[in-house]
């Protein structure tokens, strides 16, 4: 069974930076696109940004030239960088792949921008 577990989330102030972390196990990471996604509180689960095997990136318009999405296929793990963070971003964030496997979705980690 595919497992994916996310790290590095906590408690910043607006304009802050934060890096997440995504270890993955049990699959052939390097061959997936993978991605980021959050689910703020009574909000849709949504895409943040995705990174494919060879390194092209996608960020959702919202987070466009805020957040950065890098991979390492040697370590298996997908990173987060965050900067200029906003009250907005607060959410529970979660990797998988994309399109995200419905039963490989992790634990989260929770980031919450607030002052």
């Amino acid at each position: 069974q595919v497992q994916l577990v996310e790290s590095g989330g906590g408690l910043v102030q607006p304009g802050g930076s934060l890096s997440l972390s995504c270890a993955a196990s049990r699959m052939m990471f390097r061959i997936y696109t993978m991605g980021w996604y959050r689910r703020a509180p009574g909000k849709q689960r949504e895409l943040v940004a995705s990174i494919t095997s060879g390194g092209s990136t996608n960020y959702a318009d919202s987070v466009k030239g805020r957040f950065t999405i890098s991979r390492d296929n040697a370590k298996n793990v997908v990173y987060l960088q965050m900067s200029s963070l906003k009250p907005e971003d607060t959410a529970v964030y979660y990797c998988n792949l994309y399109p995200p496997g419905l039963n490989y979705w992790g634990p989260g980690t929770q980031v919450t921008v607030s002052s």
